[in-house]
């Protein structure tokens, strides 16, 4: 059975994803889109502008998920290593690729304490919280510890500015051939310029409108 496409992984998915198009941020309403674009590139403001994000999904989108199961499932990954939960539909689909792939462990991090909440409610009713940790609190402390030795697989999903900086942390865990992910990696050019350079150890290239792919070479 695959445990993306059958219950009760697969209505939990369609159900939140009706949410998510349907969620409103007051806090956000009297801010223009050329402030948010600024936010969301500050390494310094991150958490008041995703504080008044609270109410928003922020998900991936439906295709981005299935590409997310589709590569933790290809490459046989173990261990999988998440900067941004949210509510968690991203971490349902590489949990599910994990299940699927035999077991694992996935290390989330989301410094939202109502979404952390919501998220462990939704890994439950998925039937995968036993193969997460998500860790409450901003990444840069969360994640600056108590790795596992060999990732398989880091997806990029917070707050877009920090990018080069949890690749830091992550890094030198990361196994030959490891996949990162990057979600609305145009966001942070400082991330892009690093990945892309020929020196900088990964292959890596843009994989439709708003999602870098990148594999760790050495």
């Amino acid at each position: 059975m695959i445990t993306l496409t059958n219950a009760p992984l697969a209505p939990l998915l369609a159900r939140l994803f009706k949410e998510a198009e349907t969620a409103t941020s007051p806090a956000m309403a009297g801010i223009s889109h050329d402030e948010r674009e600024r936010l969301l590139r500050s390494k310094t403001e991150y958490v008041d502008l995703y504080g008044r994000l609270r109410d928003l999904w922020l998900a991936v989108s439906p295709e981005t998920g299935t590409l997310l199961y589709m590569l933790a499932r290809s490459s046989g990954a173990r261990v999988i290593i998440e900067f941004g939960t949210s509510f968690g539909i991203s971490t349902l689909y590489l949990a599910a690729a994990l299940r699927d792939n035999g077991g694992g462990r996935m290390i989330t991090t989301e410094f939202e304490p109502s979404k952390v909440v919501r998220a462990k409610a939704n890994l439950t009713e998925g039937g995968l919280i036993d193969l997460v940790e998500i860790r409450e609190g901003d990444a840069l402390q969360t994640l600056s510890a108590d790795l596992p030795d060999a990732i398989d697989l880091l997806l990029l999903d917070g707050a877009k500015a920090l990018y080069p900086e949890i690749l830091s942390l992550v890094e030198s865990r990361l196994k030959p051939g490891a996949l990162v992910i990057a979600d609305n990696a145009d966001l942070s050019p400082e991330y892009l310029e690093r990945v892309r350079s020929p020196a900088s150890g990964y292959i890596s290239t843009p994989f439709g409108d708003d999602v870098e792919l990148s594999v760790r070479l050495s």
